[in-house]
């Protein structure tokens, strides 16, 4: 399996060839319910789980970015679908995680969707877990902590209480951006018509991998997670079936690796792009 490539052709046929377990991460996004023109092409979903399952390491984790599409007034359901099927044939689902992002109002009878899910599915328990820290409210600081008997008496006697600078963030991420290439600076990359947000590929791939481990994405389209992959110093993979979006993930993925400043900057939860 040669490593640092992008491979054109069908996903399923592709990870057939492939070993067991040479997998460390998986950072996709599928195409929603067909929501959007990919260019014509279809896949098997229970092909692709199973042989995602089949090659992740002991420990992996796969991150599947999915979203339900509204047809006649009802969701599709079938991110929850995906989910329980790639339960049922042998991932845990370690978190159901929130992608929270900027969204045009639109005239409908229902609150404006805002947001997709980023299931964590793991093989066993996860062997990497790198927290996104953000900074805590009055962080480093103290408090007086005054003193008091049990009869609720006042006492003199007080001490400082010390505030953790940083805490873990929590598991809805929202990404907002300024500029018109809000999502990445490569404008070449949006002749996809769905392009992953930069920072949110990097912030999983710096959670859930290390340096060195192999991070694939079998759906590459616009290659936002084999460019984080590379700038992030992991050994990359992706698998497009679509010959005009293998040429865009080249394009990216052959930049110069950039200096580890992320292209936007967390606030708390919410990380504004520049």
């Amino acid at each position: 399996m040669e490593l640092d490539t992008i491979i054109c052709g069908d996903n399923a046929a592709v990870m057939a060839t492939w070993p067991e377990a040479c997998i460390n991460l998986v950072v996709t996004s599928p195409p929603y319910d067909n929501a959007r023109e990919y260019g014509g092409h279809g896949w098997d979903f229970d092909a692709v789980r199973r042989e995602i399952t089949r090659t992740l390491k002991p420990g992996g984790v796969c991150v599947w970015v999915v979203a339900d599409k509204t047809t006649d007034g009802t969701e599709s359901g079938s991110s929850f679908r995906q989910a329980l099927a790639f339960k049922d044939g042998g991932l845990n689902i370690h978190d159901t995680m929130i992608y929270a992002k900027e969204t045009i109002p639109l005239n409908s009878r229902r609150y404006q969707q805002a947001f997709d899910f980023m299931f964590v599915f793991s093989k066993g328990k996860p062997n990497t877990f790198n927290p996104i820290m953000m900074p805590c409210r009055g962080g480093g600081g103290g408090n007086k902590i005054a003193q008091r008997d049990v009869f609720g008496v006042f006492k003199r006697r007080s001490h400082q209480r010390r505030n953790n600078a940083e805490r873990m963030s929590d598991n809805v991420w929202f990404y907002t951006v300024n500029g018109v290439n809000g999502c990445t600076r490569d404008a070449f990359a949006y002749d996809h018509p769905a392009v992953f947000h930069e920072q949110m590929a990097a912030d999983h791939i710096l959670s859930w991998s290390n340096p060195g481990d192999v991070v694939l994405d079998p759906f590459a389209g616009s290659g936002t997670t084999l460019k984080m992959a590379k700038e992030h110093g992991r050994r990359w993979i992706g698998i497009e079936v679509n010959p005009a979006y293998v040429e865009i993930c080249w394009k990216r993925v052959a930049q110069g690796v950039l200096p580890l400043v992320p292209n936007a900057v967390r606030i708390g939860n919410f990380v504004l792009g520049f």
